[in-house]
């Protein structure tokens, strides 16, 4: 503790500690929920209004997925709140999703006093042993004077390398106790170092040597290229040397989906032509990407002719799936600058590239445009054909639609597209919506959900209405939990197992627990929507869309638009779990 003699001008709380010190990290937003042991944070929040900006959201899930929001879309660490037990649980969840998805997260929780720390006291959980395999580092501060230091530290870790979530459990007398902070200190990170990772010369001269001699390369472009900032030298390779690019589901708005070169995602539910590709290439440049199963599927089936070349910060993920020919552990911009200065095209790569469009337009995503209702495909498309001249952030809960916002939207720039990728969390749309509308307040924010993920996080139109935060929630009502009932569609003969949304009544009186519009007693999202202080609207009619759509983006403030699907659309194409690209199904 501080010792000696100290002036009232010099002494500071702990709690006005960690405040300044965020301050001083450039943090101009938080998102915190109140609770005993967290007030003396929030009493401190209060001194500096003018300064740094609090979101109270409606849950602490809320405003953990809304920082992560704030994070994906300004590529600057997002903050969150919560105090200790229930509150600093329901942070776990989007402190896993940040740690899957490498985001750059500083979650702040209260703590009992130290007096008390492991008796069970009121409200006690040991959060950092709860969130120790999730968090890249965590903090216990048992004592004031750590306090800017560890502030410092957290950012650092966060943001630096391969980003992602920091804890800081903060108990609530070291919060309380006083000392004159030293702004400067050293910090002390023994082992944790950025500076070597970088592609040495003669790595980037054995791709560039690749790339001149293959016939049919390809780019499997990751979310990696997004945390780098290395979208412009990405686009740079792809103009020198007229190489095809397939995005993974966190990759995309890295390479324009417009662009011809484009074979938009590949994976599980990516196109066709992109995952034949990577099947046929004999050059496949992996860029900031982990080789996920919902990706490669059966992994020795992946891209299995291929020299592959693997770029990635995290040397933990260099031959962890796949083995690389080329493994290269750096900073992908780097690597991409380096590259771009030598790199030559291959004679064969304009062949190989006319193929695979051949391919794009055998077999382009599609559906049934004769079909007299509205499909979400149908709302998607046309949703981004009139925001293609906005500056439009999509965010999307996970499900069905959210495979079909990452097909059917059309992507430019890197930072316009949050998904829950790697953890695959319902409820995520909503709140990262809102934080993403926070970091860019003149940007068009839309929600693309559905009624099962919406639902979970829906208190949060409460936060967005009282805070003043316009984000716009396209809802896709099917009112099943779509992407398990077309498992079950699939491969369980269509039993419906409990992902009806509906009364149970009616499941039981139709034996299959599904109906189209199913009305009675079936929540009304516009009802509900109103009731929070939202605009809000529903259409069912196919000739109603666009008037609608136009109706929600015009709307000065958060709206909710309930577009009425049949829940017996897939999402297509599909390749069944650990199979290949031959077991695709297309119909």
């Amino acid at each position: 503790m501080a010792t000696g003699k100290k002036t009232d001008a010099q002494l500071m709380c702990g709690s006005d500690i960690l405040v300044a010190a965020l301050i001083k990290q450039g943090v101009d937003v938080v998102f915190a929920y109140p609770g005993g042991t967290s007030m003396p944070l929030h009493q401190s929040l209060t001194r500096v209004r003018d300064r740094l900006r609090t979101i109270l959201p409606r849950q602490e899930q809320g405003g953990g997925f809304a920082a992560q929001g704030y994070a994906r879309t300004s590529g600057g660490p997002g903050v969150c709140f919560a105090t200790s037990g229930p509150g600093a649980t329901n942070l776990v969840t989007a402190i896993a999703d940040a740690k899957l998805d490498s985001i750059p997260l500083i979650a702040i929780t209260g703590q009992v006093k130290t007096p008390v720390i492991g008796s069970d006291a009121f409200q006690e959980t040991p959060i950092v042993e709860v969130c120790r395999s999730i968090t890249k580092h965590h903090y216990l501060v048992t004592d004031v004077e750590d306090i800017a230091r560890t502030v410092r530290e957290a950012f650092h870790v966060a943001t630096t390398g391969r980003p992602g979530p920091v804890l800081i459990d903060m108990p609530k007398d070291i919060q309380e106790c006083k000392c004159v902070p030293d702004w400067n200190g050293e910090m002390r990170l023994p082992g944790y170092s950025v500076d070597t990772r970088l592609a040495a010369d003669e790595q980037i001269k054995q791709v560039a040597a690749a790339i001149r001699l293959a016939k049919k390369p390809v780019i499997y472009a990751g979310g990696g290229i997004i945390s780098s900032e290395a979208s412009e030298e990405l686009r740079e390779l792809v103009a020198k040397t007229g190489i095809p690019v397939a995005m993974t589901l966190m990759g995309l708005g890295t390479f324009p989906n417009r662009d011809p070169l484009s074979l938009d995602m590949l994976g599980m539910h990516g196109s066709a032509y992109s995952n034949w590709a990577v099947r046929d290439c004999d050059l496949l440049l992996a860029l900031g990407v982990r080789f996920d199963d919902r990706v490669t599927g059966k992994l020795a089936e992946f891209a299995k002719h291929a020299k592959i070349v693997h770029v990635d910060i995290d040397p933990s993920e260099i031959n962890k799936n796949k083995p690389a020919h080329i493994p290269i552990v750096s900073d992908v911009k780097y690597a991409l600058r380096k590259l771009n200065a030598i790199v030559e095209a291959s004679d064969q790569t304009p062949e190989w590239a006319q193929l695979c469009q051949k391919w794009k337009a055998q077999q382009p995503y599609r559906y049934d445009e004769t079909f007299d209702g509205i499909l979400p495909q149908h709302a998607i498309a046309e949703l981004s054909a009139l925001t293609a001249d906005r500056d439009t952030v999509v965010a999307v809960g996970v499900g069905q639609h959210q495979m079909w916002g990452a097909q059917f939207f059309q992507f430019d720039r890197p930072r316009t597209f949050l998904a829950s990728s790697g953890l695959g969390t319902m409820g995520f749309g909503l709140p990262a919506a809102m934080g993403a509308q926070i970091a860019q307040p003149d940007s068009l924010v839309i929600d693309i959900d559905g009624d099962g993920s919406f639902t979970m996080n829906i208190q949060e139109l409460a936060t967005c209405y009282c805070e003043d935060i316009p984000v716009k929630v396209m809802l896709l009502n099917n009112q099943h939990l779509g992407m398990v009932v077309q498992w079950e569609d699939r491969f369980m003969a269509g039993n419906r197992a409990h992902t009806y949304l509906g009364p149970v009544s009616h499941a039981e009186a139709t034996g299959s627990g599904s109906s189209a519009y199913a009305e009675d007693r079936y929540p009304d999202f516009v009802g509900i929507a109103k009731g929070f202080g939202c605009g809000a609207a529903t259409i069912s009619k196919k000739g109603d869309l666009r008037g609608a759509l136009e109706e929600m983006i015009s709307y000065d403030g958060p709206f909710v638009l309930d577009v009425q699907v049949p829940y017996q659309e897939h999402v297509l194409p599909m390749i069944p779990s650990g199979m290949t690209v031959d077991d695709m199904i297309v119909e």
